[in-house]
């Protein structure tokens, strides 16, 4: 069994959770966990266990916040604005290295696939 909220489809056996952090970008389990205190769900409970008004409101408190393409445009709205001010982490992310004070000497592959692929306008 499949639960639909925002148009992503969540399996029914995962915890709701767990299955929010799992769905969306920029919701991790204790945003989740928080979601779900908030709205009274029991924290065990599993996905095909919620009824259509339960998954409403998940649907209405997902609405209001920045996530998923949002988000990733947020970030890479700022990255661009670092850029083009001209500050040292804008200079680190436009030359493909690490931009918050890692070392380059051996360990700045992560950093080059990061800036490579996903970050560059």
């Amino acid at each position: 069994m499949v639960v639909h909220i925002l148009g992503k489809a969540i399996k029914g056996k995962y915890r709701i959770n767990f299955g929010l952090s799992k769905s969306f970008y920029g919701i991790g389990l204790n945003t989740a966990t928080k979601i779900c205190s908030r709205l009274g769900f029991y924290p065990d409970m599993r996905m095909h266990q919620l009824t259509e008004q339960q998954t409403m409101s998940i649907t209405k408190e997902l609405s209001e916040m920045d996530i998923d393409s949002k988000l990733l445009s947020q970030i890479r709205a700022n990255i661009k604005m670092k850029r083009e001010i001209g500050s040292y982490a804008g200079m680190r992310h436009s030359m493909g290295l690490p931009v918050r004070g890692q070392r380059t000497k051996t360990n700045a592959k992560t950093a080059r696939k990061l800036n490579r692929i996903e970050r560059k306008m």
